[in-house]
């Protein structure tokens, strides 16, 4: 088991680090023991070719993602054809190189816990 250093530390996303908005999306990021992890809501309508990549300015986003799926429903398409659904109650893990869009009418929420560090900034 992996050895916790450090003084104990609570962070809360009611009160984050840093928010950073894009069209139809929100990010709410605490860091904890020098870890950063995001709180992400996607309003329908949101997909990452549309909204973060005039940010990012890449052909896919090329942020990693290892998150846990709050709410709602995102499609992901790989660079490699590959695409598949995640859920309320989900954990996925996408590599770098993918789109994904909201399905439905529902918000969609994910706490992220690598790969939001430079998430939606402008150039990143």
């Amino acid at each position: 088991m992996e050895k916790v250093t450090g003084k104990p530390e609570v962070r809360n996303f009611d009160v984050p680090n840093e928010v950073r908005t894009f069209p139809k999306g929100r990010l709410a990021l605490v860091t904890v023991g020098g870890v950063t992890v995001g709180r992400a809501t996607f309003e329908p309508g949101w997909r990452w070719k549309t909204s973060v990549q005039p940010l990012a300015q890449t052909k896919s986003c090329e942020a990693p993602h290892f998150q846990y799926h709050i709410a709602g429903t995102i499609h992901v398409v790989m660079d490699d054809g590959s695409e598949f659904d995640c859920k309320a109650g989900d954990v996925s893990l996408l590599t770098s190189g993918h789109d994904a869009w909201v399905v439905g009418d529902e918000p969609a929420e994910v706490i992220d816990f690598q790969g939001m560090v430079d998430y939606a900034k402008p150039g990143q």
